[in-house]
C-alpha cells in the first residue's frame, strides 16, 4: 500500500490556517493585558478562534472537487478575512492568522477578485502595523492610510514578481515541452535513417551476390573454359599422333593444363567469399594477402595501417577486401612492378585504401570500358565502391606506375544491432 504524497501548495492550504491561527493565539493572549482586552473581547476572541477553526473542515468539503477557484472557495475566502479582521481589531498580533489571505488570494479566488482579496488583506495588516484598530485621533488615520498603501505597494511589486516568474516557468515548460517534440522528432528521424541505411547495406549485399556470379562466370570462361578447350585439343592431337614421343609431349600439355585450370578454379572458389575475414579483422586478412601475394609472385609487398583500428561492417570489410585482392591481381597480371605498397587509413568518419606499384602504368583514359558481363577490372572496382557510397579513383601514367584509391564510410560493426546482423557471405 502506498500514501499519495500531497503537493506542497495543497499541504500549506491545509495545515498552514491551523499554525498562523495557533502562532495569534499565543501571542495575543501574551499580550492581552499589554493592549488592554477586557473579558468580554477575550471571550469574543475565543469564539471567533472556534470558528476559524471550524472553517477549515467546511472549506475543504466544500471545495473538494472543485479545483478551480469559484463561489465556494471565494465565500470561504471572505469569511475567513472577516474572522481575521475582526480577531486583529479585538488584538494586533492575530494578524499572523490574517496574513494567510496574502498566500491564498491568488489560489483561492476568481482573477475578478484577487485584487480586493489583496485589498481588504492589507486593510486588516495595516490596521495591526498602527497598533490596533480603530485609529484614534487624525494622525492615527494618516497613519493607517499610509501603512495601507505601503502595504498594497508591497503587494501589487510581489505580485509582479511572480507573475514575472510564472511567465518564465511557462516559458520554459513551454521550452522543454517543445525540446521533447524535437527530440522525439529527431529519434524518429534517426529510427529511420538506421532502417534506411539497413536496406542500402541489404541492397548492397544482394548487389554483391549478383556481382560475384558474374565475376564467377567470367572467370569461369576466361580461365578454367579456355584451360578445358586447351585440354581437349591437346588430347585430340594425341588421337592422331604418329608416334609415342609426340603423343607424350601432348600428354604432358595437356596434364600442365589441367594442373592450371584446377588451380584457377580453386582460386575462384577461394575468392567467392572472404573466408579471410571469418577469422581476422580486416587488417589481418589484409597484411595476410599482401604477403602472401607478394610471397607467390615474387614482388616486394609491403602493409601499412594508420590511425586508429576500428571493427568495420562486414560489408565495408569484404568491399575493401575485394577491391584489394582485384588491384593486386591486376597489379600481377599488367604492371610487371617491383614493389607494391598497399595502406589502410583510419580517418575520422572514413576509411581508405591505398594500392601503389612501380610497374609500367597506363593511361586511364585509354582504357576501354568494358560491359558489365565481359571482366572485373577497374569498372569493377569503382562499382563495388559506390555500392557502399564510395568512391575509386586511380592515377596512372605509361611508366610511372599506378595507384589505386578507394575512400568509403567508416560504418562500424554493432553484432547486437540491425545493421550487424548482415554479413558480406556472398554465396
Amino acid at each position: 500500500m502506498t500514501n499519495a504524497v500531497e503537493p506542497r501548495g495543497a499541504s500549506f492550504d491545509h495545515w498552514g490556517p491551523y499554525a498562523l491561527l495557533a502562532v495569534g493565539v499565543v501571542t495575543a493572549a501574551g499580550s492581552a493585558r499589554a493592549v488592554g482586552m477586557t473579558a468580554g473581547e477575550m471571550y469574543a476572541s475565543g469564539a471567533l478562534v472556534a470558528a476559524a477553526v471550524l472553517l477549515q473542515p467546511a472549506w475543504g468539503r466544500l471545495t473538494r472537487n472543485r479545483p478551480v477557484p469559484g463561489r465556494a472557495s471565494a465565500w470561504c475566502y471572505f469569511v475567513r478575512w472577516a474572522l481575521g479582521f475582526v480577531l486583529t481589531w479585538l488584538n494586533p498580533f492575530f494578524a499572523f492568522y490574517a496574513v494567510v489571505g496574502y498566500y491564498s488570494a491568488g489560489r483561492q479566488l476568481p482573477r475578478r477578485l484577487v485584487l480586493p482579496g489583496f485589498c481588504l488583506t492589507a486593510l486588516t495588516m495595516a490596521g495591526s502595523e498602527i497598533g490596533g484598530m480603530p485609529p484614534h485621533g487624525t494622525m492615527a488615520w494618516l497613519g493607517l492610510v499610509v501603512v495601507f498603501a505601503a502595504n498594497l505597494g508591497l503587494v501589487a511589486l510581489f505580485s509582479r514578481f511572480a507573475e514575472q516568474e510564472q511567465a518564465r516557468a511557462r516559458v520554459q515548460a513551454a521550452t522543454i515541452a517543445e525540446l521533447e517534440r524535437t527530440n522525439t522528432a529527431l529519434q524518429r528521424a534517426l529510427d529511420e535513417n538506421a532502417a534506411l541505411h539497413t536496406q542500402l547495406l541489404v541492397q548492397a549485399r544482394e548487389a554483391g551476390v549478383a556481382d560475384e556470379r558474374r565475376r564467377l562466370a567470367a572467370e569461369i570462361h576466361d580461365t578454367i573454359a579456355q584451360g578445358l578447350t586447351g585440354i581437349i585439343a591437346q588430347l585430340q592431337v594425341v588421337t592422331g599422333a604418329a608416334d609415342l614421343d609426340t603423343a607424350r609431349t601432348h600428354l604432358e600439355r595437356a596434364s600442365a593444363l589441367a594442373r592450371d585450370s584446377l588451380g584457377e578454379a580453386r582460386r575462384s572458389v577461394h575468392n567467392l567469399a572472404p573466408v579471410a575475414l571469418a577469422a581476422d579483422t580486416l587488417p589481418e586478412a589484409l597484411r595476410k594477402t599482401v604477403g602472401e601475394w607478394g610471397e607467390r609472385l615474387g614482388v616486394r609487398a609491403g602493409f601499412t595501417v594508420t590511425g586508429t583500428t576500428e571493427q568495420l561492417h562486414d560489408e565495408v570489410s569484404a568491399t575493401l577486401l575485394r577491391i584489394a585482392q582485384e588491384a593486386l591481381s591486376n597489379a600481377g597480371r599488367h604492371a610487371r612492378a617491383n614493389r607494391v605498397g598497399v595502406t589502410l587509413s583510419f580517418m575520422g568518419d572514413e576509411v581508405t585504401l591505398d594500392v601503389r606499384d612501380d610497374g609500367t602504368g597506363f593511361d586511364p583514359a585509354a582504357v576501354p570500358t568494358r560491359t558489365r558481363t565481359k571482366g572485373f577490372g577497374l569498372d569493377g572496382m569503382r562499382a563495388r565502391a559506390e555500392r557502399i557510397a564510395g568512391a575509386l579513383t586511380v592515377e596512372s601514367e605509361p611508366g610511372q606506375g599506378t595507384a589505386v584509391s578507394v575512400r568509403v564510410p567508416l560504418v562500424r560493426d554493432d553484432r547486437h544491432g540491425g545493421a550487424g546482423s548482415l554479413t558480406a557471405d556472398t554465396r
